[in-house]
């Protein structure tokens, strides 16, 4: 019989480990090894048996053994100990307290960040992969630096899912029900008591409700809302059941809980607690999008008209894209939307809704919602997850700002990074920290310690990790087999799997198609002679999750578990089920290369590399995401890419080869190059150095979070502020002067442009003066900035490698017509060239080109 429902029965904690309750339901536990000590000392057997989750451990002692405890004085003392230093890590200052006096009205008092998913710890399984890792990450590393975000998400009944094999090798899928009550979190509650809920009106007179629930991140809030609410129908009680469990109206409803219930959660807890209202709202990803409807509801509440509400909202939202494939945004129905949506929010008009989602661009589709489309309108400053990615991001949404070329579409990039302290194997931090007398997870400036680290030290500690890694890939095999159907008898071979003596390669990741999960096996013969190698074997670690609905990325798994069941080489090769974050931990310190190779340039970023970068692992990838901004030729080695090979089987023969190459003539050899009675290979060793060094500070999510704050949060919150000022003055005159601009720019034009004082041989050094006249219609010369584009000359007249110079007004001629000009110093030899354009000028806009309007030469 299977319960129809669960809940969690702890024993009460004795007086003097009271605050152990509080220890573990701070997910700062998560990220600090003392405290996840202090719980292994509660009871070292279950800590193992509850798999490193302090809220079960505590429900798991009985009150013999916590009586024990209670009256062990230096157990008590430690706890007191852990407390205070909680308390500190919360109430200090930190990075942003002392940064925000250098910036011109302060940073923002708080920062609402949303997200489908959020990847913090294995004991909160509210993620599926690197969107919620990254999410997760972003959350820790702001309460490392004090950044005052507010986390806002979903939580889902049954998480994602989790992954077992058939005996085929086919991917089944579980989904485990989750008791709120046995998670780190708490419910919001009314003055009396009552959970807190919000609701959504929705068509046919329903409503959808959620309860609101909390969980700490260090000192950051994360707000979970949570559709299993009494008063709903059933169907709505399941709106938050999976993970990006079905399509259609339910994925509707799952994105309009996060963007429109999570802002009046928000509002919520501004009200419960006293925190400050968020000034800035960052969208992670377009599911959260209808943030930014439901705050132009709120404008429209307050007296703003329409676009006045519109141009208030832009301006304090960041918007990151972090997919390089329209196939990866999520389309609605428009009609659907407008139903849905208007019902949610009635003051908003539904063709002004859906205007905001519309693909009205060539190539877009008539009819359709884009959720990316209408993240990138609502938002004043939007961003792509690597330099590469930025490009590609401007090149799939240059359709928006017609008249630009693709690299002046307004979309800039902050590569991401990775929380160090979560990631870094607690050996390889020991020793950088004796190296640098302070903890490089924490200190950037630190990492350059890691160039000094002996090399017999650092080899030591880097065989342990691989050690470490084999003990877990078999305890894991061998469940996997079980749970396959085979019996203990027969799995005596588990045993002999790997060998921590043997160069060690992971590959772990979503499984969609791009991601080439099979790539190694376009070559069977070369792979197994390279697994087999009698001087200089390789060895793989190989785990990932195709989607529920993805059949052809499940065929991917089966095609490689059956290779791996291969008697041949399955002590070479393995296939790990249910890959998360307690997996990963194990798995990137103990792989010695991490192996990449989707298909360019559809990897965003890709963060798993950088989180084995951090622990000495060198990357063997295609320069695709991070990896095509940061490979430097010593911190790992670059996969060739066909590129511009059409055939899509080819490129694959043609990037395997490259793989096997560089695995067989240089990877495997240098790993192998020991020097004199077994010395560590020195060249191995330098390269392990310069990686932890050099690539360590940039690949850190500190740094990320950072590059938020200073170039988009901030600017952001300033923007809010200037168009909120006296009652959304500056919100009205941007929107008047939005649509005088928009109605009057078919009037602008270059009429002439001409160049003065240049000589018919113009050397590296002169001054190009240039003279324009432009008609300006009904605008006057304060609503326009004419410029001056001037770069390198193709033989097709194309600009390339551009700058821009800014021209001054000269004077206002007849019929509407004025003058302007300027100089540009010539500062490059070979063919060059420039042209003209006018742009729409506003101090309240981030910048010209953001309203896509531009009038070209």
């Amino acid at each position: 019989m299977r319960a129809i429902r669960r809940f969690t029965v702890r024993t009460a904690l004795p007086a003097p480990l009271a605050a152990l309750g509080r220890l573990a339901h701070n997910l700062r536990w998560s990220w600090h090894p003392p405290t996840q000590d202090l719980f292994r000392e509660v009871d070292a057997a279950v800590w193992e048996q509850v798999g490193h989750d302090p809220v079960a451990l505590l429900a798991e002692v009985g009150p013999d053994r916590l009586a024990e405890l209670a009256a062990d004085e230096a157990l008590v003392a430690r706890v007191r100990a852990a407390e205070a230093d909680l308390d500190t890590y919360l109430t200090e200052p930190r990075w942003y307290q002392g940064a925000t006096t250098g910036w011109e009205g302060g940073g923002p008092a708080a920062i609402a960040y949303f997200s489908p998913e959020f990847g913090v710890t294995s004991v909160l399984p509210q993620y599926s992969g690197g969107l919620g890792i990254l999410a997760g990450d972003h959350l820790k590393a702001a309460s490392d630096l004090g950044v005052p975000i507010v986390g806002v998400g979903l939580l889902y009944q049954q998480g994602y899912f989790r992954q077992s094999l058939s005996r085929d090798g086919w991917q089944t899928e579980t989904y485990p029900v989750l008791d709120p009550a046995g998670l780190p979190l708490s419910q919001l509650r009314e003055a009396d008591g009552a959970p807190c809920r919000v609701s959504l009106a929705l068509p046919g007179d329903r409503t959808l409700h959620a309860h609101v629930w909390r969980a700490d991140v260090g000192r950051v809030p994360l707000l979970l809302l949570d559709s299993q609410v009494e008063e709903n129908d059933p169907d709505l009680r399941a709106t938050t059941d999976r993970l990006y469990g079905g399509g259609g109206e339910k994925r509707l409803l799952q994105e309009m809980l996060l963007g429109i219930g999570g802002v009046r959660a928000l509002r919520l807890w501004s009200r419960l607690t006293g925190a400050p209202a968020p000034e800035v709202f960052h969208t992670n990803e377009g599911h959260a999008g209808f943030l930014g409807v439901e705050r132009i509801g709120e404008a429209l509440g307050a007296g703003l008209g329409l676009e006045a509400a519109l141009q208030a909202g832009r301006a304090a939202t960041v918007f990151t894209t972090h997919t390089p494939v329209p196939a990866g945004i999520d389309r609605f129905d428009a009609e659907q939307v407008r139903a849905f949506v208007t019902a949610a929010v009635p003051a908003v008009d539904g063709d002004r809704l859906l205007a905001l989602g519309a693909e009205d661009y060539p190539g877009g589709q008539p009819g359709i919602f884009n959720m990316a489309v209408m993240g990138l309108r609502l938002a004043q400053r939007a961003n792509g997850v690597s330099q590469l990615h930025g490009d590609v991001s401007r090149g799939m949404f240059d359709g928006l700002w017609p008249g630009l070329d693709a690299d002046e579409v307004p979309i800039t990039s902050v590569t991401n990074g990775v929380h160090a302290p979560t990631w870094v194997d607690r050996r390889l931090d020991d020793l950088l920290q004796e190296t640098a007398g302070a903890y490089p997870t924490r200190h950037v400036e630190a990492w350059a310690a890691a160039a000094d680290v002996p090399a017999d030290r650092l080899w030591e500690a880097r065989r342990a990790m691989r050690a470490s890694l084999v003990a877990e890939v078999r305890r894991r095999l061998r469940a996997s087999w079980l749970e396959r159907g085979a019996s203990a008898a027969e799995l005596g071979w588990v045993d002999e799997v790997m060998d921590d003596g043997v160069l060690t390669m992971g590959f772990a990741r979503r499984v969609p198609t791009y991601k080439r999960l099979t790539l190694m096996l376009r070559d069977p013969e070369r792979l197994k002679a390279l697994l087999l190698h009698p001087t200089r074997p390789v060895q793989l670690v190989i785990a990932g999750k195709s989607h529920p609905a993805d059949d052809s990325g499940k065929a991917l798994i089966q095609q490689l578990v059956r290779f791996a069941d291969d008697p041949a080489v399955r002590h070479r090769i393995v296939f790990l089920p249910d890959y998360d974050i307690g997996m990963a931990q194990s798995l990137y310190p103990g792989c010695d290369v991490w192996l990449n190779n989707p298909l360019r340039p559809l990897e965003a970023c890709g963060t798993s590399g950088m989180k084995a970068a951090l622990n000495g692992g060198l990357n063997l990838s295609i320069l695709d995401g991070w990896w095509d901004e940061w490979f430097d030729g010593e911190n790992g080695w670059a996969i060739p890419t066909a590129d511009g090979v059409e055939d899509p089987d080819r490129r694959d023969d043609l990037e395997a080869a490259a793989l096997y190459d560089l695995v067989e003539n240089q990877v495997a050899p240098r790993f192998y190059d020991t020097g004199p009675d077994g010395a560590p290979p020195a060249r191995w060793l330098e390269m392990v150095r310069h990686t932890l060094s050099v690539l360590g500070p940039k690949v850190l999510a500190t740094r990320m979070v950072a590059e938020y704050v200073e170039r988009l949060y901030v600017p952001a919150a300033a923007s809010g502020r200037a168009v909120a000022a006296e009652g959304h003055a500056g919100a009205r005159r941007l929107a008047t002067w939005v649509e005088h601009v928009r109605g009057g720019w078919g009037g602008v034009r270059v009429d002439h442009a001409e160049s003065v004082g240049l000589t018919d041989d113009p050397l590296l050094g002169d001054v190009l003066g240039v003279r324009a006249y432009v008609s300006l219609g009904s605008l006057a010369p304060e609503d326009v900035e004419v410029q001056v584009v001037h770069g390198r000359v193709t033989s097709a007249d194309e600009l390339v490698a551009t700058g821009t110079v800014r021209l001054s007004h000269v004077e206002a001629l007849e019929d509407g017509r004025h003058s302007y000009a300027g100089e540009v110093p010539l500062r490059r030899t070979g063919p060059v060239g420039y042209t003209v354009r006018v742009l729409p000028r506003h101090e309240l806009l981030a910048a010209p080109t953001e309203l896509g309007l531009v009038a070209n030469a």
